[in-house]
């Protein structure tokens, strides 16, 4: 029996990350590793119509190129701490349906997917996990969690199109504690500028999506951002289309929209390495 997924639900907003990584596979299989979207969605009771139609137009396409390079830069940042603590835990923070362990896993490693209790109880029914691998229900902004993740051995956190429906200082005080009890740990994330957080909800609202609030962003430097803490030993940033891999075999129009997202959004992978 398939798993429904309602409209105006937190379960849809699932949907978009997921069935971008299946078209994004489709149409760049040279670049898209994608290993569970069709397994996933197969097991669905949806209807795709309407994300169907947007994902064939060249902006949707483009959109779900943007989120199959998002999945590939966090692995790289996740792949490269690997290098220096291989049984380290990997914590995917809000995780919704993807499944990043499963590319980055070396066996001695923890993987952590943490997201609201609803989110997780339909992954669990439509991911399996793998045995160093656990799901954790829970609200991020309960730092209870924290108890939940082994960290003598190192830890690396990433998040995939989360921190946007963060508050600021939701975010400061997250990152605060992080640094102050994951001593060592990192913790790459996605981010763009104001003028990107509108056309997210450009995006949702063109997708029939529930409306969400839309609220963190971080500007063209990161001082601020760097400020927040003294445990937090270094913050840097790349590219999120352009910083972990030169994108060749894609057409004339993306290059030119890699350019613009770089310019005008400001879109980035941010990490923050603690002391």
């Amino acid at each position: 029996m398939k798993q429904k997924i309602e409209k105006n639900t937190v379960q849809e907003t699932l949907i978009i990350p997921l069935y971008s990584r299946k078209i994004a596979k489709e149409k760049f299989p040279d670049l898209i590793g994608d290993k569970s979207s069709d397994d996933i969605i197969n097991k669905i009771d949806y209807d795709f119509s309407d994300k169907e139609k947007y994902f064939n137009s060249a902006i949707g396409l483009y959109g779900a190129l943007e989120v199959a390079q998002r999945e590939f830069d966090l692995e790289c940042e996740i792949k490269e701490y690997l290098k220096k603590r291989e049984d380290a835990s990997v914590v995917n923070l809000g995780c919704g349906l993807n499944d990043l362990f499963s590319s980055v896993n070396n066996g001695k490693c923890k993987g952590y997917n943490l997201d609201f209790e609803e989110v997780i109880k339909t992954r669990e029914e439509l991911l399996e996990k793998q045995d160093n691998e656990f799901n954790i229900a829970c609200d991020l902004n309960d730092y209870s969690w924290f108890e939940k993740i082994e960290k003598d051995k190192g830890v690396i956190f990433v998040a995939s199109g989360v921190f946007y429906y963060f508050k600021k200082e939701e975010v400061k005080n997250l990152f605060v504690k992080m640094s102050e009890y994951f001593k060592c740990g990192a913790l790459a994330f996605d981010t763009c500028n104001k003028t990107g957080l509108k056309m997210v909800l450009r995006l949702l609202k063109t997708m029939d999506m529930k409306e969400v609030g839309s609220y963190f962003c971080i500007s063209d430097n990161l001082e601020e951002l760097k400020s927040w803490s003294d445990n937090f030993e270094n913050v840097s940033s790349k590219s999120y289309m352009n910083g972990y891999r030169k994108l060749k075999d894609i057409r004339l129009l993306y290059k030119f929209f890699n350019i613009f997202t770089d310019k005008i959004f400001n879109m980035q992978i941010i990490k923050i390495e603690f002391k």
